[in-house]
């Protein structure tokens, strides 16, 4: 690769990143007045954040691979103008049926950020890359986070179609932002489609490093999404608030973003393996606080936990896996991503039941067996990615 990544560009991707995920997640502090402009069709709307996850997840698996074929700078510009297409198609969305069918689409283009942060690691200089990372993540998380405060006040004042019109006009400054700044790619592999589809069989199967990462960020995830899921639902339940306040969350989440470079750092120094089961066992701490702590003072405090826990077990475990083959690192993120979303889509589904079905605390308990799962898994896999990542630093 001739060009290495300057400050100036790992910005620019990781506002890309964030504008992008900022997006995808709108639709969650939007849910209850989706729900109020379908009278009739609520379970079809609660749909419309799982519609988006699993777009997402199939977006990575047709679509992120082609980044180790092509150059990713066109690739990225194109699934951006189809990104803003399908923003624009939801936002016109006449039905629930319909708008669930077009979040599907959001997910599947919005896959474009999983272009951009391999982009961004196959830039970096490897001693930064931990740090690289991070910090694009750090957009990525912002996206996430922020996304939701914008979301919540545009939706109680405008409605929700607005906030898809807003996306739309974002995330074409982004694409013109990114299409001054990204330099041109080179092709990993001459391999075709069909081989690199093939391929993600034999690195998953060829890698545990790889399942064990995914296994483990799929149930972390699958915890975290259930809570953004319910959040908006609960607040409207329990303390007649309504989806601005939702969104104003997010900002309690600042921490994570904050967070994510620093645990960059501390990768490129010891190894992310500690730091992934500290953040699992951060994460199961801000379930414990959202059950026995019945305010929005504890909601708070465990908002805090559940996205500083996040962010640090996903910039490890992504450590993990661009350690692993350089010439394969978006086949590697489709993997990673794609069952990260996976279990997103799950816990966000899972939520949705066991809300209607038992409330709240059934929904507390459905986050806290996530996270159990994954610090299960995080414990045994601590000594294999230790040796694992001390052997790619040695080689690097």
């Amino acid at each position: 690769m001739s060009h290495t990544i300057g400050r100036a560009t790992t910005l620019v991707m990781a506002i890309g990143c964030g504008v992008v995920v900022a997006a995808v997640y709108s639709n969650q502090p939007m849910l209850g007045i989706m729900e109020a402009a379908f009278p009739g069709y609520v379970w079809i709307t609660d749909l419309v954040p799982m519609a988006t996850q699993l777009g997402f997840a199939v977006g990575l698996l047709l679509l992120v691979p082609l980044g180790d074929r092509v150059d990713r700078r066109s690739l990225i510009l194109l699934q951006l103008t189809a990104f803003a297409f399908s923003l624009a198609a939801a936002a016109l969305a006449p039905d629930a049926r319909t708008l669930v069918v077009i979040s599907a689409l959001v997910g599947i283009t919005s896959s474009v950020a999983q272009q951009i942060v391999p982009f961004a690691a196959e830039l970096a200089e490897p001693s930064r890359r931990g740090a690289t990372i991070g910090t694009v993540m750090s957009g990525l998380l912002c996206g996430m986070l922020l996304g939701r405060v914008v979301a919540g006040s545009v939706a109680d004042h405008y409605g929700w179609r607005a906030m898809y019109w807003l996306s739309l006009l974002l995330v074409t400054a982004t694409g013109c932002l990114l299409a001054a700044t990204l330099p041109q790619g080179q092709a990993k592999t001459h391999a075709g489609y069909g081989e690199l589809l093939k391929s993600l069989i034999a690195l998953w199967r060829d890698e545990p490093a790889l399942r064990r990462a995914t296994m483990i960020q799929a149930c972390l995830f699958g915890s975290f999404t259930a809570f953004w899921t319910i959040l908006a639902l609960q607040l409207r339940a329990r303390y007649h608030l309504g989806a601005e306040t939702a969104g104003l969350f997010g900002i309690a989440g600042v921490v994570g973003i904050l967070f994510a470079p620093i645990a960059g750092k501390f990768a490129d120094r010891r190894g992310p393996a500690d730091l992934i089961a500290a953040g699992a066992f951060i994460m199961l701490a801000s379930w414990l606080t959202f059950a026995a702590v019945s305010t929005v003072a504890g909601l708070i405090a465990g908002v805090i936990l559940l996205d500083l826990g996040e962010q640090a077990a996903l910039v490890s475990n992504q450590q993990v896996i661009y350690a692993l083959r350089p010439e394969a690192r978006n086949r590697l993120n489709t993997i990673f991503m794609g069952g990260m979303f996976l279990g997103g889509a799950i816990g966000s589904a899972g939520a949705v039941l066991v809300w209607h079905m038992a409330g709240w605390y059934a929904v507390c308990a459905l986050g806290t067996a996530l996270v159990a799962i994954a610090m299960a898994h995080a414990w045994n896999a601590a000594g294999l990615t230790a040796r694992m990542f001390s052997r790619a630093r040695k080689a690097a």
